[in-house]
């Protein structure tokens, strides 16, 4: 039974159909992930099951920091024996009987034609004006104008008095967990545990990401 796996994103490309036409895709380093823990609905009030990803296996991620196991994830891990998993990420299933500790999903769990939904951070893009952040049109561009690119009036004076919460202003871009859904995996090399999905997924090469199967 499928629920999803962790992986890497390793880099974009671009593949041709039978009518010679350009397809933009995603290559995605799957895995494997390991079961480390068996939520239930008597012992912790739900159903799921937790997946163990060692991340500093890959070889893309030279230039992340390996995280270190402290006593208490290294306890958590040894019922699994996958001391190794860096990142765990919880799945929600409805047959929690059907897993069992120590079983690995990796690329096999996956088919091409499938439809995947595919969640990560996004590329942080730091501060950025409301023209930048939220497509705001600029002001004139004329000599005296001092409105160019300037945010404007934010609100009234004394009604309301305040500032409503949810304003568009300048702030930080990206950098937020996203999600795409329904992309297509057009492709599977089970050599490289590579799959070749259609289009683009959050983040830069090497962002970790977690893929279920799309809700059709």
């Amino acid at each position: 039974m499928s629920i999803g796996s962790l992986g890497i994103k390793v880099g974009m490309t671009q593949i041709f159909d039978e009518k010679n036409a350009s397809i933009p895709v995603t290559l995605i380093k799957i895995g494997p992930c390991t079961v480390t823990q068996i939520k239930t609905v008597p012992t912790d009030g739900y159903d799921a099951v937790q997946l163990g990803f060692d991340l500093s296996k890959k070889k893309v991620e030279d230039n992340q920091k390996k995280r270190s196991l402290n006593k208490a994830l290294e306890g958590h891990l040894k019922k699994s024996g996958a001391l190794t998993s860096r990142y765990l990420k919880e799945y929600h299933v409805n047959r929690p009987e059907e897993f069992e500790l120590g079983q690995t999903f990796d690329i096999t769990n996956f088919s091409p034609n499938q439809f995947i939904d595919v969640r990560g951070k996004s590329i942080g893009k730091g501060f950025a004006g409301t023209v930048k952040r939220h497509n705001f049109s600029r002001g004139p561009m004329s000599h005296g104008s001092k409105n160019h690119r300037e945010p404007g009036s934010i609100g009234a004076g004394s009604t309301p008095g305040r500032v409503y919460p949810g304003k568009r202003m300048a702030g930080r871009l990206g950098g937020k967990p996203t999600t795409l859904k329904r992309l297509a995996i057009l492709r599977i090399d089970a050599d490289e545990n590579l799959l070749v999905v259609k289009g683009s997924v959050p983040g830069k090469p090497g962002n970790l990401l977690s893929l279920t199967p799309s809700v059709s």
